[in-house]
């Protein structure tokens, strides 16, 4: 149950005083607990009614949260208020980390268009996510929709040829050697059209990395 000294400490918060709010780094802690939890802004935005653009502000502290953003937190995430203003935990320093992957011994993930296979699969909280896809794809019509995900996307093809549909863009061909760099929430997606399935390589970063 909140109490009233709860409720005045969010009351302080959403007042937007400046030397109550930022000691208590808000913002982080809601960062992590979100990344604790493995979700996305978009799971979070689901759960409390906020809109995905809100709380990518409320964590980089561009903006101080309403009492009613507060509590649309605390109900949507299924805590309680001290839960939220509890300071976030000191992040260990990595240092030195490496995770070798070899030929073929990545993470298997097939689907009717591509065979993706994810690389660097024991590194926890990594800022990008390496994979490498067989393009399986051979028409843009085997999409039922866009491919889309938060963050950017960097892709390099390494065998065959490809092309590459984007939302905003005409269609463009990229052979072996060619790369490119892409919003990858933007609607996209990679069709075959050498008389091999091509092989490419992708990193992406989350929006919040």
């Amino acid at each position: 149950m909140t109490t009233t000294t709860d409720q005045e400490a969010a009351l302080r918060i959403a007042s937007g005083r400046k030397p109550f709010v930022e000691p208590l780094r808000l913002g982080e802690r809601l960062k992590e607990l979100r990344l604790a939890n493995q979700w996305t802004l978009e799971d979070v935005s689901q759960r409390t009614g906020l809109a995905r653009s809100t709380l990518s502000k409320i964590e980089n502290d561009q903006i101080s949260p309403t009492f009613t953003a507060v509590q649309k937190l605390i109900n949507g995430l299924g805590i309680d208020l001290p839960q939220l203003l509890t300071p976030p935990r000191s992040q260990p320093r990595t240092m030195g980390r490496r995770d070798l992957t070899r030929r073929g011994d990545g993470q298997h993930h097939p689907t009717p268009t591509y065979e993706h296979e994810l690389l660097s699969c024991e590194l926890a909280q990594k800022r990008m996510i390496p994979f490498k896809t067989i393009v399986r794809a051979r028409h843009f019509d085997e999409f039922s929709e866009w491919v889309r995900h938060d963050g950017e996307e960097f892709l390099m093809v390494l065998d065959g040829e490809i092309c590459l549909y984007t939302e905003f863009y005409e269609p463009l061909t990229l052979t072996a050697g060619d790369s490119i760099y892409f919003d990858s929430d933007m609607g996209h997606a990679l069709v075959s059209v050498s008389d091999d399935d091509a092989v490419v390589l992708s990193v992406c970063t989350p929006a919040d990395a």
